[in-house]
Order: structure tokens, then sequence, then C-alpha cells
């Protein structure tokens, strides 16, 4: 689901390392126009950076007196510095170590403050929702079934018992940013003025491309055409309804955190 974009968990980032070798590892089977910074992902672990965790205190932060401790921040910092790491080699960019660690942290300080939120509202975690989010991440992993995921995430450092803990962790969360959106079903109008914004996108990132390409002609024009064709609305309609959700949602979870933040307790010791 949306949500799970949206949090700094451990299991989030890991799974975009998962995914990210994942994606690495068919592309260097088709072979390419992107072929070298596929093939030297295959000798990462050399050619990368190493995580700087020199420093980290034993207890990163506290939420309410609650403790981030430094074996769960290390879990999820580690997996988002893999998934940065992967991506400042591809565009040449420098990794930020002090800025990643701030972000890791408030990611953590956000994840606690919805998980207590969530037990002050009584919302009850079933193995029905467990199964529902597992099922979930599996297909956003792009591996074929839950052992495959387990043990890729075993791989990355996480047993089962961790998996299991954190989507617990994240089936709270949902439950408690649902709790809080309410009904969030988009009208027509909504779904219809989103769909003419991406028409409106489409059709100007087309003309851009029509004013590079011009010794293309007629013909390079209809095959633009071809690719930039929206689907109609109706077909389209699903796809909308999601995103709107999403972007509803999203909306939801940052205005609650910032308000749970106003009255909560917190220290960082980064």
């Amino acid at each position: 689901m949306p949500k799970k974009a949206l949090l700094g968990l451990s299991l989030t980032v890991a799974l975009l390392g998962v995914a990210a070798c994942g994606g690495d590892d068919g592309g260097g089977d088709g072979g390419d126009g992107s072929a070298s910074p596929e093939a030297q992902s295959t000798e990462s672990p050399q050619a990368q950076p190493t995580p700087d965790l020199s420093g980290i205190p034993d207890v990163v932060a506290e939420v309410n007196g609650e403790e981030v401790t430094k074996d769960e921040f290390v879990a999820a910092y580690e997996g988002q510095f893999q998934q940065q790491a992967m991506q400042a080699q591809m565009s040449g960019q420098e990794l930020d170590q002090d800025q990643m660690k701030e972000q890791t942290a408030n990611g953590m300080v956000d994840t606690e403050l919805l998980v207590q939120e969530a037990g002050n509202r009584n919302l009850e975690v079933t193995e029905k929702a467990k199964e529902q989010t597992l099922n979930e991440v599996v297909e956003q992993s792009q591996l074929g079934s839950a052992d495959e995921f387990y043990s890729a995430m075993e791989e990355q450092g996480m047993d089962r018992e961790q998996v299991d803990s954190q989507l617990e962790t994240q089936v709270q969360i949902d439950q408690v940013i649902a709790d809080e959106a309410g009904n969030i079903e988009p009208s027509e109008d909504e779904l219809r003025q989103l769909y003419e914004q991406q028409k409106q996108q489409q059709e100007q990132m087309g003309q851009g491309q029509d004013g590079q390409g011009g010794q293309g002609g007629q013909g390079g024009q209809g095959d633009q055409g071809g690719q930039q064709q929206m689907p109609p609305f109706e077909e389209m309609k699903p796809q909308l309804k999601e995103q709107a959700e999403m972007q509803k949602e999203s909306e939801v979870a940052q205005t609650l955190v910032e308000g749970l933040r106003e009255g909560a307790d917190i220290s960082i010791n980064l």
C-alpha cells in the first residue's frame, strides 16, 4: 500500500535494497544501454563507500520515554545507505552521511510516534492484516513468494522474527493513518482533474521532445504521438483513484506526525 513509501522503517529501506538488487540483476541480463553502471554494481561492495557508524550512541533517540536503540538505527541506516550509495554511483553525486543519519533518525522518531498513537487508539493488529501487508511487500519486492522474501531479507541482515516485527509495526502505521484519514474516497471531479493534469503534462513533455527531434518529421511525430497518447479516462480511473488516495493519505500522515511531534517529548542524540 502507499503508506510504505512514507516512513523510515528498517523493513522498508531493506526492501528497497532487495528491489534494487533485483533490478540490477535483470538489467545485467538484458544488456541494455546502461550496462556500464549496472556491471559496476555487481562489484559495488568494493567500489562503494561504507556506512560511517562511528560515534553512534547506544540510544539514538527517545520518544515519550521509548528508546530508539543503536541496533535499530544501524539496521535502518545500513539499508538506506545501500540504496543511496547505489543511486549516488549512478548519478555521480557525493553522499552526505550526516544528513542521511539525521533523516533516518527523524524517520524512526516519526514511526515511533505513529506506533504509539496506534496504541493510544487501541487499534488491533490481526493476523489477516499482517498477512495482507506481507503479500503487498512481497509484490513490491518483485520476489515470487513470502519464503523468497524472507530469504532475501535474511541476506539483508534481518531474520524472520525481525521481519515479522516490522510487518506488525507497518500494520499499526497503516491502521492509524486510515483511522485518521477516515473516508478519503476521491470524487469524480477530483479524478477528472487529476486525469487532465497528467494529460497536460504528457502533452508538454511531447512538445519538448518534438522540439529536440526536428529531423523526425511526420513519421517521428507519429511515433511520439503514439507513445504519448493517454488512455481514456474510464480506462485510467482505477489507477487515478489509487494515486488520489495515496496523495490524500500522504497529506494525512504528514499532518498527523506534525501534530504528534508538537506534543511529544523527543530527543535525538546523534
